[in-house]
């Protein structure tokens, strides 16, 4: 299990392939199964111990920030006062997270890198979780942090099966030794958008730079042989498109959401042995 580690997580890009749902709403708030994609994420993250989430706001932050200040009334049960305006929770309808989240304002146009390197000051320990707000996976988080940890690198990227458009990773053993983004064609392994990183990584960049985590980072790690690997040969599925939304939002409304790990059965499995990972 991770538990103390803390994830950072990109909440603000533009969403532009999947405009029938980002015209006004950020693509993390995109809704599978009645919740924002997000929330999938976040409940992925804490079945494996992690509670302290810094979400990196951007494009129509403000619907996150919304989604969070009122969280607890969205969920409960509520009686209102007209006239003195109070508002009183009578009882809770869904169990009670116990998430401590951070709302990190990283600019409506920043790259990927640099709203990392603006949430860096409000991470507490010396390493962290990092993903991107819209995709999810069954892998064991767990199993990512130990296996970052035993190689000592700066940081550890999951590779996973899938399309073109991702960047691809080369790969020497349990070191990326270089990595490409977006190649038009791609048979290999790519990357997954589920990190580990430790703290001291984003030191070696220039903390004022504009750069996205792929580019600016990513490559540059790898060139130094400082970026390790995690193969996954899971589940793994991004939301770029309104097709993609459909596909995840089928998959949790038939209970074959192989991402739903945290009220699983010991043993149970749903729809991974079906899917696969895409090839």
């Amino acid at each position: 299990m991770a538990a103390g580690l803390e994830a950072v997580i990109l909440c603000g890009g533009l969403g532009t392939r999947l405009r029938e749902e980002t015209e006004f709403k950020p693509k993390p708030m995109v809704e599978i199964g009645g919740q924002p994609i997000l929330w999938h994420i976040m409940k992925f993250y804490r079945h494996f111990g992690v509670r302290r989430f810094l979400l990196c706001l951007g494009y129509k932050g403000d619907v996150i920030r919304d989604y969070f200040l009122n969280y607890r009334n969205r969920t409960s049960d509520i009686a209102i006062d007209i006239a003195s305006g109070t508002v009183t929770r009578l009882a809770a309808n869904t169990p009670e997270e116990d998430w401590e989240v951070v709302l990190v304002e990283t600019g409506a146009r920043a790259e990927t890198g640099l709203r990392i390197q603006q949430a860096l000051k409000y991470i507490q320990g010396d390493r962290f979780f990092a993903t991107y707000g819209d995709g999810v996976c069954d892998v064991d988080i767990g199993t990512v942090f130990e296996h970052h940890r035993s190689l000592g690198k700066l940081a550890t990227v999951c590779a996973v099966h899938p399309s073109s458009r991702f960047g691809e990773l080369g790969l020497s053993g349990d070191i990326v030794h270089a990595f490409a983004e977006k190649p038009q064609v791609t048979d290999g392994w790519i990357n997954g958008g589920f990190f580990v990183f430790e703290k001291r990584a984003f030191q070696l960049f220039d903390p004022t730079a504009d750069v996205s985590l792929e580019s600016g980072v990513l490559e540059k790690l790898a060139a130094m042989k400082e970026l390790a690997v995690f193969r996954h040969d899971g589940f793994w599925q991004c939301m770029d498109t309104f097709r993609e939304t459909q596909l995840l939002n089928s998959l949790w409304l038939e209970n074959r959401a192989p991402w739903r790990l945290w009220d699983r059965e010991p043993g149970e499995k749903r729809g991974a042995e079906v899917l696969g990972p895409k090839r």
